[in-house]
This record gives C-alpha cells, sequence and structure tokens, in this order.
C-alpha cells in the first residue's frame, strides 16, 4: 500500500488517577524527522518513545504532543531540609554578631527561605507509567497511519491517472515521428524538383538529406525509456511500500527524457505533446513529495 507523509492521530490512556494523551501529526519531509514535546515527568521516555514510532513511519516531519495528568492527592509530598535551615540561622548568627543586631528570628521567617522546605514528587513505577504511555502512543499511531494510508491510496490513484494519461501522449509521437520524417522527405523532394526544373533529381544526395534528418530528430531511444519510466512508476505505485524516493528519482528520468524530446523535434504537433508531458511530470513530481 501507498502511504501519504500527510497524517494526524490520537490517543487516550487512562489508569486510575493518571491519563496520557498522544497527538501526532506530520507533513513531508525527504527523511524521518521526529520532533517530540512532553512533560519533564516523561523525558527519560524519549529513546523508547522514538523507537516504538519507527515502527509505524519511515519518512516525514513529525511533530508529537504529550500530555500527562494525575489526578492523586498525594502525588506529591514536602521535604523539609534540616542542613539547608541549619546553615541559614547560623549565618544570621553571625550577621547579628558583626552588626550588633537584635537576633529577631522566627521559624516563620526562617521557613520562607529558599529550599528549607520543598514540594517533591513521590516515586513511580517506571514500568507501569511506560505501559499506560505506550497504550496512548499505539493508538494514536493507528489512527497516524490509517490516515496515511487513505491519502496514499487517493494519491496512488491519482498518479496512474497521470501516467496512463502520460501513455497516451508518448503513444501519439511514436506514431507520428515516422510521419514526420516522411513529410519532410516529400517537401524536400517538392523543393528540389521546384529548383531544378526538369533537372533529373539526385535520388542519392536527396537520401542522404532524409537519413540526416531522420537521424537528427529521432526519439525511439528517449521514447522507450520514458515509457519503460512511466510503467515502472504505475507498477510500483500498485506495489506500494516505502517508494517515495524511488518514484521521485524516476521523475527526474522522465522529464530528463521529455526534454531531449522536445529540443529534437520539428514538428509542432509532437512539440505541443512533449510540452503536455512535461507538464504532467511536473505535476507527479509535485504529487510524489507526498508519499512516504
Amino acid at each position: 500500500m501507498i502511504k501519504s507523509m500527510t497524517g494526524f492521530g490520537r490517543g487516550e490512556a487512562e489508569e486510575g488517577n493518571r491519563k496520557i494523551t498522544v497527538e501526532m501529526k506530520s507533513v513531508n519531509h525527504r527523511y524521518l524527522d521526529v520532533n517530540i514535546k512532553m512533560p519533564k515527568k516523561l523525558n527519560f521516555f524519549e529513546a523508547q518513545i522514538r523507537n516504538e514510532l519507527k515502527k509505524y513511519m519511515e519518512r516525514g516531519k513529525v511533530d508529537i504532543f504529550i500530555t500527562y495528568e494525575d489526578f492523586s492527592e498525594s502525588n506529591v509530598s514536602v521535604k523539609y531540609n534540616k542542613d539547608v535551615a541549619k546553615d541559614y540561622l547560623k549565618y544570621l548568627h553571625i550577621m547579628a554578631e558583626d552588626f550588633g543586631l537584635d537576633e529577631d528570628i522566627r521559624v516563620s521567617a526562617l521557613a520562607r527561605f529558599p529550599e528549607v522546605f520543598e514540594l517533591e514528587e513521590q516515586d513511580v513505577d517506571e514500568e507501569a507509567l511506560w505501559n499506560l504511555l505506550s497504550k496512548a502512543i499505539k493508538t494514536a499511531a493507528e489512527g497516524f497511519v490509517e490516515t496515511r494510508i487513505k491519502e496514499g491510496e487517493n494519491l496512488k490513484n491519482d498518479l496512474v491517472s497521470k501516467l496512463d494519461g502520460m501513455l497516451e501522449h508518448v503513444a501519439f509521437i511514436e506514431k507520428r515521428s515516422p510521419q514526420m520524417v516522411s513529410e519532410y522527405k516529400e517537401k524536400l523532394t517538392n523543393k528540389v524538383r521546384d529548383l531544378l526544373a526538369d533537372a533529373q533529381i539526385d535520388e542519392t544526395r536527396l537520401m542522404m538529406e532524409v537519413t540526416i534528418f531522420a537521424d537528427k530528430v529521432c526519439v525511439d531511444e528517449e521514447l522507450v525509456r520514458l515509457r519503460s519510466h512511466i510503467e515502472t512508476m504505475k507498477e510500483s505505485l500498485i506495489n506500494g511500500g516505502g517508494i517515495g524516493r524511488k518514484l521521485d528519482f524516476m521523475a527526474q528520468e522522465m522529464n530528463r527524457e521529455a526534454n531531449t524530446t522536445l529540443s529534437k523535434c520539428n514538428d509542432l504537433e509532437i512539440s505541443d505533446h512533449a510540452i503536455t508531458l512535461k507538464t504532467e511530470i511536473e505535476k507527479v513530481r509535485e504529487q510524489i513529495q507526498n508519499i512516504e
């Protein structure tokens, strides 16, 4: 199957008083670029999160947003730092002696100094927290992949339709090219006959000129390669997989063959079809940028 690089997914996991929500969205990118925004409490899971995400995506710029809610009443506790309070008290005594001040130290005043009291989160069960987080990630990632597959199917159908249209233009040029040489031979013969009047035409020289012209405007090799690239791209789209980079390279080759065909042609009808081919190839290249 074909996957688009544009996707969105959301997942929630709840257990007891804890709830984790994961949202992910992506746009096209040459490689896999994952940006994760989450609470500090979950930072030590970052490597595990990235490894988990690789199961679901290969390319794209992906933004992950994780929120964590803990409704427990006892998830934090007050910590009394006795040593810190002792140091404050010692230096307050020294200050009183140095400046001849009354020692009016109260507990309430001492408690206001930084780090005498701290709020400390209680230890959590990392395994249980990861199980909750991984559930939310899985739900979000599965929805994310589903939207990518749906969009990828639309891209595939559109691209196959465009490629079929391109094959029609190639077929026209293949049919028209020999006719162009025949018409050139006829025009050249009539022109020479008019110039020489009743004199005999040198058939050998005439055929030599026609051969030179035919060789100059011959696009057989270019059309064979172009048709091959188009059919191979169609086959790749039908087979699916992570083919975005491969298709991008093939589109570049198709554009090169179309350019050569346009530069060689000496016929208005062929030129029109070659220009249309180039336009369609550019549309295909733009669409391919969205395929994983």
